[in-house]
């Protein structure tokens, strides 16, 4: 697939945040087959055509190749394009680590960007089960995402586990219970976000 087709609708030039411990840019993609109430990126859920060119992106990051140390594919869902793994060996062509940021809604596409990531943002959405697919609004979803993580931990590259808490569609017993299940696979905890919300 060529990565001149990955569908961007998001740039950020510079950030501390996104990839730990490093100066990164962030690529924003198009597209996510979850609609999760509190998406924070909503305005990205619909698939379509980006506003901003693989091509503009590609040419900052020569330019800043040695200045910016990674660059991180978020969305949306970044997996849910077929484009992915193009335009992360592209960058990674460069001498950039490669950050992921994704909620493993497609296994098969995650595991071939996670071949390619160097550090990986996985999001954990509720605890899995039927709960996970409420919130998601997808059937299959706990499942999917379960299938991800297994990999995630497998491949022993290093990775933070999220989950955004919204007090509307999660308590502090799903908290545990999603710990639980973490500590069964083998991961640590989920950092949350908006916990004081629950205090």
């Amino acid at each position: 697939m060529d990565a001149q087709a990955l569908s961007i609708s998001g740039f950020t030039p510079f950030t501390t945040i996104d990839y730990p411990g490093k100066l990164s840019a962030v690529v924003f993609c198009r597209g996510c087959l979850w609609k999760c109430p509190y998406c924070h990126n909503a305005d990205l859920q619909a698939f379509g055509n980006g506003e901003i060119l693989w091509e503009s992106v590609f040419a900052f990051l020569q330019k800043r190749a040695g200045l910016l140390s990674a660059v991180v594919f978020s969305g949306g869902e970044p997996t849910a394009q077929a484009t992915l793994p193009a335009a992360m060996r592209e960058a990674k062509a460069l001498g950039y680590a490669i950050g992921l940021h994704s909620a493993g809604m497609i296994p098969e596409r995650f595991s071939q960007a996670l071949e390619l990531a160097d550090w990986v943002g996985f999001d954990i959405k509720a605890p899995f089960g039927n709960a996970y697919d409420f919130i998601a609004g997808k059937a299959g979803a706990s499942e999917a995402a379960l299938s991800s993580l297994k990999q995630l931990l497998a491949s022993n590259k290093p990775y933070q586990l999220r989950t955004t808490v919204d007090p509307a569609l999660l308590s502090k017993d799903d908290i545990e219970t999603i710990n639980r299940q973490l500590a069964e696979l083998g991961a640590p905890p989920t950092l949350q976000q908006s916990l004081n919300a629950l205090a």
